[in-house]
């Protein structure tokens, strides 16, 4: 889909003038006229070439939606109207495609819109990067991050309702496709004085007011005089900020933990101190309610008598002695103030680092990095103290980089570049800073030795060192100064000295100076809030540990700013600069309102002018000459498309053939000067039209390839068709020929078929004919016989029916009387066998009643147990040696049978199943069951190897080429070849080493090379120490005396601990005759050369898992962590 076309460009269709650097004529009320003009039009952003000034409207503008993103993503700087947009899209391009890291510098006063501005900023380059869910959740937590950090360090002010009360610095990390990584904030001097006193009109810090409109509205009334609509906006706040914490990656009880602090500030406002008087006539102080610092203690888990005791009394620790004195009650309000600030101020500095740590980029790839800089803006205020000199000094370095970076540099590059123009003077403001950070005799420098001066330091001893010091600075003035004429300035108070910035001149209250630079909190506050019970406060003071008391004294405040803003300025001197130069339209904040004088003042002190002479002095657009041959050759055809002489020349052709006017460009050493953007607009709408015109170029060749390859495609094809057609033609035609000559040859067959079956008839009917007469006539003969036959047959059949009568009479007879015979034989048998019997019951009557019970019991137990013996043969178990089953015994005296029978049944099926095995089956169940005997139920490790079968060759170094050396040095049979981990004797770290057993030795041999590094015979191996937990470590004893022990026992660790241990046992018996000592005990001691070192496992957590890990305590300690 087209990109959307949009109305206007940088130069036509425009109110006013977009770009200053084309107004005609230029000085100051035109400049003004022009912003007036734009700003009345709602245009709120001017060029000075690249750099954008920004008018704050003090409303929304519809010019932040969507569309215009998409309106303003990949397009030319100077293409479109002026938008903070188009100077975001510069930058993450030249990040993204150039691989330049960059700078945002956003400056100008309270309230001119610079936080807005980095806002819109951080919008608009997480709106036109990658998309993806890790990469939106990266986004969203670096666009939270700011609501978080405005609750907490942003404060409404005279001059602004959201003004940023410290200095933010964040780096976007990108990577190489321009996608977020994450980011670093930086925060610079919280103004912690809030906390405890406000300036007339203004309010403390955005979270204590959120904070408290969680309450009831009547107490926020009584204890804010707030009005609803403020309450139901705070609470909004309050919402989206406990919102934006949850995003970025803070914890429920984190946040917790945070209000509570916050509270805790709150509470420590409400206690107020009372004077008495002691018995050796000193003043202290005492708290008026205990109420309010038992409320403070119990949010805090604070012991009450050790903070009450903190507000009381102060300890001075000098060399060996301490001191203890009670405070006062101006003391003890400054050391609650003192705490408050404090616990704020570190509160902050933890929720920067907490907030580092969730949008810190993951990955350790090179990174690109987008600096924004919101920092407090320029401050003059009616009373103006330290703060507002830190602030205004930052400002004084954000502008002398400006010049540095921007007006100086644009002149030295044309004098670099050997191009000739109109040298323009500026102000350059390094004088003002060397008067405020000189390390000698600046005014920091003074502020740290006046403080660090032994003796009474009080604020006028430091007024009276700056006056002896700077009296003849052009830019200081004070009562005492030389440049003051204070007989005719009736404003500048004795106790004040003022200073004349780049903004204008600035009075100071020296009041306050020494001890807001000095900062000092006492320790028994420090150590108080370290024995809290509150996790997150007792984290914020670690000084507050006695174990780590260091008596030295603190960096001051300003020390440690100054420190921050040279690395600031380190850290911004290393990227590209973009700048965006805000303005503050009145002073009403209010929206239509342009005040001229007070714009006036601004673009003076901001060197807007100057910025414009220097653009149009010189010129608007430079590049060198390879990327601009690069991007503009295919104007011109002898550059097009290859340019073979030095890049120059190349340019001068170009130049030459587009018939450029030589004024409207100039050739420098290395680079291209384009005088007017209107000249490189026309650059870039030619390259365009080219760019398209080549676009169709390549299309036509494109489709003419296409279209060829298409034809010839149709053309093998049609070929192809072709053929296989006449091929399948001719098959038709000569299956038509075959089938043709099928009918015809079946037809001929036919009749010829039916002619010899004609003849065939005609025979048969002759021949049937004859057979007809033929058997008639055999017929009459045969039926003449068959008469004759049965005659004769009737004869014989009645001779032998008379026959078989007589026959059967005569056998029935002779039955009978074989009967009669057959029945006189029984009866004789009968009556002899009963006469037998009665003889013989009456021979044995006697002996039968003396023994029929012993006889019935013998038949009757012979009968069971035959049939308890056929039941047991059908209930047989199953021939596994591992089936416990069994069948119940029917009857009670035969217990010990059924049991023996099963110890019987059982030796028989384990001699059956014994008899599949293997000899290497047999060697490995013997293994098995000498480890049951040296481990079982004294190793926590046995019963996981049980059901591990034992290789020995894990490492295969008979088929594996990388072991060839190592296998032409070992001769003997290889028992186990495996990599063990060898424990150092010095610091307790592991090598991996192959451990290898043979028959007559233990080598060890290293695993990358192979090559041997100990050979120890088995005689010289005396024992195998190990734990009674779940880990791998075991010791080989060696020895005392022998060679092999030169250096002490060997301290192994293996995952097949069981098994080598196994092996090693039954090896040194095979080969000694003697049982290897196995040792199971969770202290053990080793010989490391001349020591003996106790190994003693403990139980532990450990960070890398369920793997023990081992670290050496002492000389005489080795200490094994296992899970």
């Amino acid at each position: 889909m087209a990109k959307k076309e949009v109305k206007s460009s940088l130069l036509d269709n425009m109110i006013g003038v977009g770009d200053t650097v084309l107004l005609e004529p230029l000085n100051e009320e035109t400049f003004i006229d022009n912003l007036k003009k734009r700003f009345d039009h709602n245009e709120i952003y001017t060029y000075i070439g690249s750099v954008v000034i920004s008018v704050n409207p003090y409303r929304s503008l519809p010019i932040y939606s969507p569309e215009k993103v998409e309106d303003y993503r990949n397009r030319n700087f100077y293409e479109l109207s002026p938008h903070i947009f188009a100077l975001s899209d510069e930058a993450y391009r030249s990040l993204r495609d150039q691989d330049k890291d960059q700078c945002i510098l956003i400056t100008g006063e309270s309230g001119a819109g610079k936080t807005e501005a980095s806002k819109l900023v951080m919008s608009y380059v997480a709106a036109v990067c990658g998309k993806g869910a890790e990469v939106n959740q990266v986004k969203e937590q670096l666009l939270q991050s700011t609501p978080v950090l405005e609750a907490f360090g942003n404060a409404k002010t005279v001059r602004n309702d959201n003004s940023s009360r410290f200095g933010k610095y964040m780096d976007i990390e990108f990577d190489f496709k321009g996608d977020p990584l994450g980011g670093v904030i930086s925060n610079y001097l919280l103004e912690k004085s809030r906390v405890v006193k406000q300036p007339r009109g203004e309010r403390n810090f955005h979270v204590f007011y959120q904070l408290l409109s969680g309450a009831s509205e009547e107490l926020l009334r009584k204890s804010m005089g707030a009005s609803e609509e403020l309450l139901r906006k705070e609470n909004r706040c309050f919402s989206s900020s406990q919102n934006a914490m949850q995003i970025v990656g803070f914890s429920d009880p984190e946040a917790e933990s945070v209000l509570e602090v916050v509270a805790a500030v709150l509470k420590l406002g409400n206690i107020e101190f009372k004077p008495e008087s002691r018995m050796n006539g000193l003043d202290e102080s005492k708290i008026k309610d205990k109420n309010e610092l038992k409320e403070i203690c119990e949010l805090t888990s604070i012991d009450q008598v050790v903070l009450e005791r903190a507000f009381s009394f102060r300890t001075v620790e000098a060399k060996q002695e301490k001191v203890s004195t009670t405070l006062n009650v101006a003391q003890a309000y400054y050391a609650r103030d003192a705490l408050a600030k404090n616990l704020y101020s570190r509160l902050f500095s933890w929720l920067v680092n907490r907030i580092n740590e969730s949008i810190k980029a993951q990955t350790k790839v090179r990174k690109k990095v987008m600096g924004v800089l919101d920092i407090y803006g320029f401050e003059i205020f009616e009373d103006n103290s330290f703060e507002q000199f830190i602030i205004n000094y930052c400002n004084e370095k954000l502008q002398q980089i400006f010049i540095e970076l921007t007006l100086k540099e644009e002149q030295e590059e044309y004098i670099r570049e050997d191009i000739e123009w109109t040298h323009i003077d500026y102000f350059n403001n390094a004088i003002i800073c060397d008067l405020i950070e000189n390390n000698t005799n600046g005014i920091l420098a003074m502020l740290d030795e006046e403080c660090l001066r032994p003796g009474t330091v009080t604020d006028e001893t430091f007024l009276e060192k700056l006056n002896q010091v700077c009296a003849t600075h052009q830019h200081f003035e004070s009562r005492m100064s030389k440049c003051s004429r204070f007989l005719n300035d009736t404003t500048l108070p004795h106790s004040c000295f003022r200073i004349q910035h780049y903004a204008g001149k600035v009075l100071y209250q020296v009041e306050g100076f020494v001890d807001k630079n000095n900062d000092l909190l006492y320790r028994d506050l420090s150590q108080a809030m370290w024995k809290a019970g509150h996790a997150l406060i007792k984290s914020l003071f670690p000084e507050g540990n006695p174990a780590k008391v260091n008596l030295k004294r603190p960096p001051t405040a300003g020390s440690q700013f100054k420190a921050s803003v040279a690395t600031l300025m380190k850290n911004l001197q290393t990227k590209n600069p973009n700048y965006i130069r805000c303005i503050k339209p009145n002073d009403k904040k209010a929206a239509h309102i342009f005040s001229e004088s007070l714009v006036c003042h601004q673009i003076r002190y901001l060197g807007l002018l100057e910025n414009v002479r220097v653009r149009r002095a010189g010129y608007a657009f430079r590049q060198a000459y390879e990327p601009c041959l690069e991007r503009y050759k295919m104007l011109c055809k002898q550059t097009w498309p290859h340019w073979k002489g030095p890049a120059r020349s190349g340019v001068e052709v170009l130049f030459n053939e587009l018939e450029i006017p030589v004024e409207e460009y100039s050739f420098g050493r290395s680079k291209i000067f384009i005088r007017n953007p209107r000249t490189l607009f026309q650059l870039e709408d030619l390259r365009k039209q080219r760019l398209e015109d080549l676009a169709t170029l390549i299309q036509k060749i494109y489709r003419g390839w296409k279209c060829r390859t298409h034809f010839l495609l149709m053309k093998r094809s049609q070929v192809v068709i072709a053929a296989w057609y006449r091929r399948y033609a001719q098959q038709k035609r000569y299956q038509q020929i075959k089938s043709s000559a099928l009918v015809i040859q079946s037809y001929i067959r036919g009749w010829k078929a039916r002619k010899i079956l004609r003849e065939l008839k005609h025979q048969k009917r002759c021949k049937e004919a004859a057979t007809t007469i033929a058997a008639y006539w055999h017929g009459t003969q045969a039926r003449k016989e068959r008469r004759r036959l049965k005659d004769e047959a009737r004869n014989k059949h009645a001779i032998a029916v008379i026959w078989a009568f007589w026959l059967g009479s005569k056998a029935r007879r002779e039955l009978k009387r074989l009967k009669e015979e057959a029945r006189r034989k029984h009866a004789v048998a009968v009556i002899w066998a009963y006469w037998l019997g009665l003889k013989v019951r009456r021979e044995y009557r006697k002996f039968f009643r003396a023994n029929a019970g012993k006889k019935i019991y013998e038949f009757t137990l012979q009968r069971i147990v035959q049939k308890y013996l056929l039941e047991m043969k059908n209930k047989m178990p199953s021939l596994s040696p591992i089936d416990k089953n069994w069948p119940s015994r029917p009857y009670l005296f035969l217990d010990s049978t059924h049991k023996e029978l099963k110890r019987i049944f059982h030796l028989w099926r384990c001699k059956k199943y014994r008899d599949q095995f293997t000899d290497q089956q047999k060697l490995i169940y013997e293994e098995k069951l000498e480890a049951s005997e040296l481990f079982k139920d004294k190793k926590a490790l046995y019963p996981s190897s049980v059901g591990q079968p034992f290789q020995g060759a894990y490492l295969e170094i008979n088929k594996n080429p990388k072991y060839k050396k190592l296998k032409d040095a070992i001769e003997e049979k290889i028992i186990i070849a495996e990599v063990v981990n060898k424990i150092n004797r010095a610091n307790g770290k592991s090598t991996s080493r192959i451990f290898l057993l043979t028959n007559n030795n233990l080598l060890l041999a290293d695993q990358k090379s192979g090559q041997i590094k100990s050979e120890v015979p088995l005689v010289d191996v005396t024992k195998v120490s190990m734990s009674s937990q779940n880990d791998g470590f075991f010791a080989v004893h060696l020895k005392e005396g022998s060679e092999a022990a030169s250096k002490g026992d060997f301290l192994f660790s293996s995952d097949h601990l069981i098994e080598m241990a196994t092996k090693l046992y039954r090896t040194t018996l095979s080969q000694t005759k003697q049982k290897l000592n196995i040792e199971i005990s969770d202290e053990f001691l080793v010989q490391f050369r001349q020591d003996k070192v106790c190994v003693k496992f403990i139980q532990g957590n450990q960070k890398n898992g369920s793997v023990p890990t081992c670290k050496r305590k002492n000389n005489r300690l080795l200490e094994v962590a296992v899970p």
